[in-house]
């Protein structure tokens, strides 16, 4: 019985790791577009779920620009997810009688947040660590104030009123409704179905944007500053360039996730946008594992999942369970409740039995483990220090550098 396993693991380990990488992304894709038909056959309704599984995934792709390539520890990055749905719900909405459209809203909501994520790296530059830290939560904090109080705003020069008493977000209220895309005259309404491959197509342009930035000199630049940012500035990596860069990036993203997200839900409203959503995001990149895509990938569906399926599953089962058994306790469990409890014990557990996630990188494997069996560090050097026309790189990690 165990012959077929060893031998099937064996010829799959002989396949060229391209042609098995092409293989397991086939796979991928042919689950991905296949899914709402399983869905639909097997009566599981979770295609709504699964389709907001993607939206996190997508933030948390973002966050680990600047959590998992350039080590910047980013406690607010929620403010950029609010800023691309606030976006989207300005530019796109009745309620300012101003309706561009959704497919130049996302644009915009991306370039906007960009901005913000320059803003706010700008004076943190020299920043590091826990300091990094305190002044990203309290960005964090900010913006949700900001948006939930710019419901009366006045803007003077002298005696010149540029604007007084100006509803911009409609306070806690929010705004409602948010326009939502039309595609060559079809009209995307409540049907999870256009949703999901919409958002599927977008988190499989942010994956093969990651992978892109991963592979660049930009992307080996902020693994150098992660991991030395002194010896990355001695080498000619210009650091200040490169966080900003990465904060703007990453905040790029969080803002295209947030338009949709906002024309999806077709409202929005500050307290979507609270301190909790990123240690959400910050806990799918540390258990899926920093600086790995696919890891990240995986941390956001399992979160996003447990919190929306299972935990919904099994307060049913512990209700029914309290009725039969006439435990008056178990009869009104709530175990939604109890889902920070779940993270935070989760997260305590993989920190301590495998620090580096799931689904970590090789690199990172190798620098927590110490497997050099498995990471070949003479062949990194080698592929390094070469670039694609084959010719030595002297200055491969120079980023803005004169």
């Amino acid at each position: 019985m165990s012959v077929l396993p060893q031998s099937m693991a064996s010829r799959w380990a002989a396949v060229p790791e391209r042609q098995r990488a092409t293989i397991v992304t086939a796979v991928v894709w042919a689950v991905i577009l296949l899914y709402p038909l399983a869905d639909r056959a097997l009566k599981l309704r979770w295609l709504n779920t699964v389709t907001d599984a993607a939206v996190f995934v997508v933030l948390a792709l973002g966050l680990n620009i600047v959590v998992g390539f350039a080590g910047l520890l980013d406690l607010g990055y929620a403010a950029f997810f609010a800023i691309g749905a606030y976006t989207m719900g300005i530019f796109n909405s009745p309620f300012h009688g101003i309706q561009w459209g959704f497919w130049i809203v996302i644009g915009l909501a991306a370039v906007i947040a960009a901005l913000f994520g320059m803003i706010l790296g700008a004076p943190t530059l020299r920043l590091r660590g826990d300091y990094l830290a305190i002044v990203t939560l309290g960005f964090g904090e900010i913006v949700p104030i900001v948006f939930r109080n710019a419901s009366s705003l006045t803007f003077k020069i002298g005696p010149l009123v540029l604007f007084e008493n100006y509803n911009l977000t409609n306070g806690v209220q929010g705004l409602n409704p948010v326009g939502r895309p039309n595609l060559f005259g079809f009209h995307f309404a409540n049907d999870p179905l256009p949703w999901y491959y919409l958002i599927m197509f977008v988190g499989a342009l942010v994956i093969i944007g990651s992978r892109r930035l991963q592979d660049s000199r930009l992307g080996r630049a902020w693994i150098a500053i992660r991991e030395d940012e002194t010896a990355a500035d001695f080498m000619g990596v210009d650091p200040i360039k490169t966080k900003l860069l990465a904060f703007a990036l990453g905040a790029s993203f969080s803002g295209l996730a947030g338009s949709v997200y906002a024309s999806k839900l077709q409202a929005i409203f500050p307290e979507l946008f609270r301190f909790n959503v990123s240690v959400l995001l910050l806990c799918m990149v540390i258990l899926g594992g920093m600086g790995n895509i696919r890891g990240v990938v995986l941390g956001g569906m399992l979160i996003t999942v447990f919190d929306r399926v299972v935990l919904a599953q099994s307060t049913v089962f512990v209700r029914t369970l309290g009725n039969l058994v006439g435990i008056p306790a178990l009869q009104t469990a709530d175990l939604s409740l109890w889902r920070w409890f779940f993270f935070g014990a989760t997260l305590i557990i993989v920190m301590v039995l495998r620090p580096e996630g799931l689904l970590p990188s090789k690199e990172r494997q190798a620098e927590l483990h110490g497997a050099d069996e498995q990471f070949d560090w003479p062949k990194q050097r080698e592929d390094l220090a070469i670039d694609e026309a084959g010719e030595p790189v002297e200055n491969e990690l120079r980023v803005g550098a004169e």
